[in-house]
Formats: C-alpha cells, structure tokens, sequence
C-alpha cells in the first residue's frame, strides 16, 4: 500500500490559534454556574438534611456553611444565580433570531456579567 504523509496540525480551531471572545467566555461561564448551582443546591440540600437528623449534625453542617468558606460559597451562589438567569434571558433574545450582531452580543455579554454583580450586591445589601 501507498504511504501516507502524515500531517502536523490540530484536528480542530484551538485556543492556540482563535483568541477567546467574549460570547465564548459568556457561554463557557453559562455552562460552569450551571454546574456549580447544582453543587451549592447539594450543600443546601445537606444542611437542611442535617437539621432534620440531629443536633449534633445540624451543628457541624451550620457550622460548615456559616464558616468564611461557606459564605463565600454562598455569595459566589448568589452571583452564579443572577448570571445564569441573565444568560438564560440572553439565550432567549437569541432564540428569537435578535440580537445576532457581535456588537450587540458583546453588549449583551457585558450586560450579564455587570447585571449580576449589581444584582448580586443589591441582594446583599437587602438580605
């Protein structure tokens, strides 16, 4: 048989080649709040598991999420929650067939990361 040449180059586009763009990262994060929502609604979950248990168990589950470590969780939850339901508000615009432009897909992008920490510190500041 005929000897191929082998080709040196990368099966797809890699970050090596593209610049991350914002609508990627927006997505990338959409994705990754999505999974940690699910991790802090295990912990919640945990906690409230724990009140129904014991005294003792209640203790050490408050305990973990009234430490610094589980504030930060929880702030980071709260941010998490208003990011991907701006992002979730941004896919829909986008369902519509609006808003395919990158200008306005940057603005958008920007809007969801800016929206959710004025969000996010606005419900600190009422809670």
């Amino acid at each position: 048989m005929a000897e191929t040449k082998q080709v040196e180059r990368p099966l797809s586009p890699h970050l090596q080649i593209y610049r991350p763009q914002l609508t990627s990262i927006t997505s990338i994060l959409t994705r990754i709040t999505g999974n940690a929502l699910v991790v802090a609604a295990a912990l919640i979950v945990w906690w409230l598991l724990a009140a129904s248990t014991s005294d003792d168990y209640f203790a050490m589950a408050d305990a973990v999420l009234t430490s610094w470590f589980g504030d930060l969780v929880l702030t980071l939850s709260l941010w998490a929650v208003w990011y991907h339901y701006l992002a979730g508000l941004r896919h829909l615009y986008f369902d519509a067939g609006k808003g395919m432009d990158i200008p306005t897909a940057e603005k958008l992008g920007w809007a969801c990361i800016i929206g959710s920490v004025v969000l996010s510190v606005i419900t600190l500041l009422l809670v």
